[in-house]
């Protein structure tokens, strides 16, 4: 069975989204950031969870034996093992779900944490995100999904790193179709479901 370490208020929201879009059963392990100690009984710099992930972060996963680190190098992997349409259909889609994966970390995540962080005070991540909030914003002007015409594993991935975006409304209106894109992604059940059991755990 699939393992899944990490409390909802981490990466972990990535991973669990994506299987709960795929049905896939899991074990969720609570595993929390040292400065959380109360929100779970174990945190990523203990021992026990070092033993799984040297690298002391959440998540990580444990799949019939196969370890894993990086929470979107975690759903690329679960995507293609598992298939169907959340999963790259050939190559050319396996490598376009790739890049929009790592262009989501290397040019949206740092910034709209920052801004999540701090909505009034981060001017200079706010600025940082304009430009790639019009590429995103080009793209799905295109089409609603980001690869082959449907939802798939890189809207979850990008989706992940844009909300952390989300209070900053001035650069949502200002790319409409991320706006739209996002709120469809976001109205998904399985979203809905991940994101209840986000907020019922502790801040």
């Amino acid at each position: 069975m699939l393992t899944i370490y990490g409390v909802y208020r981490s990466r972990a929201t990535r991973n669990i989204w994506l299987a709960t879009e795929l049905g896939i059963p899991f074990k969720h392990v609570p595993v929390t950031q040292p400065y959380r100690p109360h929100a779970a009984p174990l945190h990523s710099r203990s021992p026990e969870f070092l033993a799984i992930n040297p690298n002391g972060h959440v998540p990580s996963i444990d799949d019939d034996g196969l370890i894993m680190h990086e929470s979107l190098a975690i759903n690329l992997y679960l995507a293609k093992k598992h298939g169907g349409p959340l999963a790259p259909a050939n190559v050319t889609e396996d490598g376009l779900m790739t890049m929009w994966s790592i262009w989501a970390i290397t040019e949206v995540e740092g910034k709209a944490l920052e801004v999540m962080r701090d909505p009034k005070g981060a001017t200079t991540a706010l600025d940082g995100l304009k430009a790639p909030f019009k590429v995103l914003d080009d793209a799905l002007g295109k089409s609603l999904w980001l690869v082959g015409g449907r939802f798939t594993v890189a809207d979850i991935n990008v989706a992940e790193c844009v909300r952390y975006a989300s209070a900053a409304t001035g650069l949502f209106d200002g790319a409409p179709h991320v706006k739209k894109w996002l709120a469809t992604c976001q109205a998904r059940p399985a979203f809905k479901d991940m994101w209840a059991k986000r907020d019922a755990e502790p801040a």
